[in-house]
């Protein structure tokens, strides 16, 4: 990405996608873990199982690091969070973030996937995201 779209980026993520992106900074200051840079973004791989995409702050799981290409597919599939966010604006926590977080962590949402067979990543939040981000993965 060259320096003016990052600029851009950087500069409509704290504006149009404040909330999310103040939270992700507060998230980012008070976690550990290597940093990573990734178009405009800022993550680190934390110590946590899960990861999460607030604004153009995204965490990937530290446990992936063993992995190169889960590592990197998960990063991407965050980055499309992050791309929701420069989309969507305000809009994102409770279209995006919110059914985003049920959708992973309700557990009546793990047994229907279970259940069926569902993919994580079928649900509109992850597809889109996915789409955003050409991980490849539909």
């Amino acid at each position: 990405m060259n320096k003016l779209l990052r600029c851009l980026y950087v500069f409509w993520q704290w504006t149009w996608g404040f909330p999310q992106t103040f939270i992700g900074a507060l998230i980012f200051l008070c976690s550990r873990g290597p940093r990573i840079a990734l178009d405009g973004a800022q993550g680190r791989a934390w110590p946590h199982m899960g990861s999460l995409s607030m604004g153009m702050f995204v965490f990937v799981s530290g446990n992936l690091l063993r992995n190169e290409t889960a590592f990197g597919f998960m990063l991407r599939h965050e980055y499309g969070h992050t791309l929701q966010s420069l989309l969507l604006g305000p809009l994102y926590l409770p279209f995006i973030g919110l059914p985003s977080l049920f959708w992973c962590h309700l557990p009546a949402c793990r047994r229907s996937r279970e259940r069926t067979g569902r993919s994580y990543y079928s649900f509109y939040t992850e597809r889109w995201a996915n789409r955003l981000a050409r991980t490849g993965e539909k």
